[in-house]
């Protein structure tokens, strides 16, 4: 079978065929078609209506949440973040993406510029991909030391272990596209002048990288997932039905006043995966 990756152009004006006629099924997605909008509006309509529920309660009691979106790039993370967020008032639902370390923070404790941005009372921090660079990007770039990133993978665990025994809630997702679908959002991200600038020199090498970018994430899965702090790994070649499966797995794991389990519906498990169950899934495939 041809690798893919030798159609691909990412500046020419047309994708291939059958690039974008593999793109919704690689890596193994579950279904056929995408979920219809129709379909999607009114079903994240429904769900956003109990994020604010959830937001009242929050603000009520005090409680706090962190949810961890780590994925490769074009993955959607930050379209999931914003349908998180859309209805949710900015004061208590912050979106944390921080740049490359400068050169202070390289000398910090790993975590330190971390902690920064945990959230106080009643705040929901979203991290645009956050402590978990170190154990794929960082790793399979050369930007640490693979030693460097063992230790990572030994003292995450740990660090969430603080965190959880606060009192925080802690969501991670690993959003999960195959690869020819990464192809294809890079190349839409090409070729639509209002969305060039999320692509970047790394991004090229990234598939060039595809199969150490899947080892890497496999370790991560397999060291850092724990009872405390499980990951949910979703399956997102359909943005929309990632969206909302994200959402359900939130709102599914939160007790508040006016809760409704019928509106916000059963998390998909063709879509959401544990660690365990992906990584079997992968030694199948």
């Amino acid at each position: 079978m041809t690798d893919p990756r030798a159609l691909f152009d990412i500046d020419a004006p047309e994708l291939p065929p059958a690039i974008k006629a593999a793109a919704l099924g690689s890596g193994g997605f579950p279904y056929g078609d995408e979920l219809k909008k129709a379909q999607y509006e009114d079903q994240v309509y429904a769900l956003q209506k109990q994020l604010v529920r959830l937001q009242a309660h929050m603000i009520a009691s005090g409680e706090r949440i962190i949810i961890v979106f780590e994925g490769r790039d074009a993955a959607g993370k930050g379209g999931a973040i914003e349908t998180y967020r859309e209805n949710l008032n900015p004061r208590y639902n912050v979106t944390v993406a921080l740049p490359k370390p400068n050169d202070r923070e390289a000398t910090q404790w790993y975590f330190q510029r971390y902690v920064d941005w945990l959230p106080a009372a009643s705040e929901t921090i979203l991290f645009d991909r956050s402590w978990y660079n170190r154990a794929v990007v960082e790793r399979v770039m050369g930007f640490c030391t693979i030693p460097e990133s063992d230790k990572f993978l030994a003292d995450a665990p740990h660090f969430e272990a603080m965190v959880t025994g606060d009192g925080i809630h802690l969501f991670k997702f690993w959003l999960d596209i195959g690869l020819e679908m990464q192809m294809q959002r890079f190349h839409d991200r090409r070729h639509d002048p209002l969305k060039t600038w999320k692509l970047s020199p790394v991004d090229e090498v990234a598939l060039q990288r595809w199969d150490d970018y899947s080892a890497a994430r496999d370790l991560m899965l397999s060291t850092t997932d724990s009872a405390h702090a499980p990951w949910s790994v979703v399956l997102a070649n359909d943005k929309r039905r990632a969206r909302l499966n994200i959402i359900r797995t939130v709102l599914g794991a939160m007790s508040f006043q006016g809760k409704d389990e019928a509106e916000i519906g059963p998390v998909d498990p063709a879509i959401v995966l544990g660690a365990e169950a992906f990584l079997a899934r992968r030694q199948r495939d």
